[in-house]
């Protein structure tokens, strides 16, 4: 699968390193705004195409899908033009609305292509593991907790332009925690009741944090607290059952990954309690992953693209809906608090 990738930020340079990782896919073409930035970019990652437009891009022969790392802003007209291109989309999170995933989802389906948003933590085996175990690990689930801060005060961030990213950390950080609820909770529970809370920058009102509880039909909850405003990385998720608890701390993001630095010695997996133990009676899970999981996740659009409308690929627009319903409800809640 031939990617070209539109944008050229840090996350776009992940995405990159994790395609040259695979031999599902090369990297066939980037795009920017500034054509010396796609040069530098191409320059870095095997010499690509490099394109001044993203229009040009989904023009050219030399790709098959496109991982789209634009602002939120301008998310949904490149996903859309590469949809009707015919090229298969991985588009960065958040959307603007639910509208405009289900908006880029109808025309992959038009288009007879993939869709799937690039959440990183879902295709880790651990995650796959606790979805496959978890009723017989603790049971039913009562509730789904997440906490999710990344130190980031800095006024000149693009997370700090409303133009650019409407919903700030609510988009950028609790999506985390939404997914985590669309992916663990049961897919016919519908929210009945949201409390949310949020924090805006006195300077230039973004969103920097936001906490809350969402009530479920089946009387699950999910809670969660998240945003740029704690001086430390924050990554717990916590799995609540009637018949026991499991807890991660690093749900987020792949410390082998080394997306900020790898850190191969790192234990990875989860702690399962069951019953009034003591912490010597905890089971401490190793879940290890030989492939980072964005390289999983550029494996899992390559296998989209051969059964575009096949069932996991219907999964993959699903979550990507439930999650991005979450996030418009908590952003809703947290504008009226």
């Amino acid at each position: 699968m031939r990617v070209g990738i539109v944008g050229c930020g840090f996350i776009a340079d992940v995405i990159a390193h994790a395609i040259a990782e695979t031999d599902a896919a090369v990297l066939g073409a980037v795009a920017s705004r500034r054509r010396e930035t796609a040069e530098a970019f191409a320059a870095r990652h095997g010499g690509p195409g490099v394109f001044a437009s993203w229009e040009e891009l989904m023009a050219s022969s030399r790709v098959d899908a496109v991982y789209v790392a634009t602002p939120t802003a301008a998310r949904e007209a490149v996903a859309v033009g590469a949809a009707r291109a015919g090229k298969h989309v991985l588009a960065d999170k958040p959307f603007l609305s639910l509208a405009s995933v289900r908006r880029i989802a109808a025309a992959c389906r038009d288009g007879g292509v993939a869709f799937m948003d690039a959440t990183h933590f879902t295709h880790h085996p651990r995650t796959a593991l606790l979805k496959r175990e978890r009723r017989d690990r603790i049971g039913a689930l009562e509730a789904v907790q997440s906490v999710f801060f990344f130190p980031n005060m800095d006024r000149a961030n693009i997370r700090y332009d409303a133009t650019k990213e409407p919903t700030g950390a609510i988009g950028d950080m609790a999506w985390y925690s939404m997914r985590a609820a669309a992916e663990f909770l049961p897919a016919d529970a519908s929210p009945v009741r949201v409390t949310a809370e949020g924090t805006r920058d006195p300077v230039t009102g973004t969103w920097v944090r936001s906490a809350g509880c969402i009530r479920f039909s089946d009387g699950s909850t999910t809670t969660w607290d998240a945003g740029f405003t704690v001086g430390s990385l924050v990554m717990d998720l916590g799995l609540f059952g009637r018949g026991g608890s499991i807890h991660v701390d690093d749900y987020v993001l792949d410390w082998a990954g080394g997306m900020l630095g790898a850190d191969r010695g790192a234990w990875v997996g989860f702690v399962q309690r069951n019953g009034p133990a003591a912490p010597a009676s905890f089971q401490r899970v190793a879940t290890p992953s030989p492939t980072r999981q964005a390289v999983r996740m550029v494996e899992h659009l390559a296998r989209l693209s051969r059964d575009p409308r096949g069932l996991e690929a219907a999964e993959a627009v699903r979550l990507a809906e439930r999650t991005q319903g979450l996030v418009d409800l908590v952003a809703e809640a947290a504008g009226r608090a």
